[in-house]
């Protein structure tokens, strides 16, 4: 068990004043099945009205608007969490119990279907096929497609953007955790698999000591329907989810968890801005 403190900074810094902005974080974890929120909280300046709610996803949002006039929105999420190593949901089904088991709960039919950012060319799709093919456990599989995808991309960042699909990651074979987790989706989704996107944090460091403050990013992964649970894996960095890994949001694809997102009112340019700390504290 590790014991986490996560300081997630982010926001916009505009060339003029705006007049108004409405916003919605998604930076602030729940406690889940390997991890336990000690305390977490969001500070907004400018201070605004907010309300707090869990999204369809699961997902605790916080939303607000800045009603004055202002250079700059800031947002400082700061949590302390303890991880430990996720348990492993059984597999052991057979691909027909696994499609039947699917079609039994919106959880799982909702993870089947491919999305704009994660709709796997046919190049993908048919690699998938042949790994599948040799797997009776669908799981075993789905481990096998996800080691092969992070494999097979190269992590560069700034060739892709946030808009970027898994398609765009694949042609170049190349992206950050974001592309190669859309990636593993549609690779997954192709041969009956549901998966979904999980985002949050990964401390970078395996054997970190304690006190000691790093620097830190937002971090994305996949899990997988077993037939019986849900089971993650880093395509990434080919580990699975253990006590490094801190969870913030579950989705689709990243468009249903993104930290921040929204809209403002003047005509002026803006810029993001982001920093992440990670302190383990025991």
């Amino acid at each position: 068990m590790k014991r986490l403190r996560i300081r997630h900074v982010t926001g916009f810094a505009y060339d003029g004043d705006v007049t108004a902005s409405y916003n919605e974080a998604r930076m602030l974890p729940l406690s889940l099945d390997g991890q336990l929120v000690i305390s977490s909280g969001l500070e907004i300046a400018p201070v605004g009205a907010h309300h707090d709610y869990v999204d369809y996803w699961g997902t605790r949002v916080t939303s607000f608007e800045v009603l004055t006039p202002h250079r700059e929105l800031s947002i400082t999420a700061t949590s302390v969490v303890e991880v430990r190593p996720r348990s492993t949901a059984p597999g052991e089904v057979d691909w027909a119990t696994l499609r039947r088991r699917c079609a039994e709960s919106t959880s799982t039919v909702e993870q089947l279907a491919q999305t704009r950012l994660t709709a796997p060319p046919a190049e993908l799709a048919a690699l998938a096929e042949r790994i599948a093919a040799y797997h009776r456990d669908p799981s075993d599989a789905a481990l096998a497609v996800c080691t092969a995808v992070g494999e097979a991309l190269e992590y560069v960042s700034g060739v892709t953007s946030v808009h970027s699909s898994g398609a765009d990651a694949w042609a170049q074979r190349k992206g950050v955790c974001q592309d190669i987790a859309h990636v593993a989706l549609g690779a997954l989704r192709a041969v009956g698999i549901p998966a979904r996107y999980a985002s949050g944090y990964l401390h970078p460091v395996a054997e970190a000591e304690i006190g000691a403050t790093v620097a830190g990013e937002s971090h994305a992964w996949v899990e997988w329907f077993t037939g019986s649970g849900w089971q993650g894996f880093d395509p990434t960095n080919g580990i699975g989810i253990g006590d490094r890994h801190v969870c913030v949001g579950r989705g689709r694809d990243y468009d249903d968890v993104p930290p921040l997102r929204g809209v403002y009112a003047g005509s002026v340019a803006s810029s993001l801005f982001v920093g992440v700390e990670i302190t383990r504290e025991a």
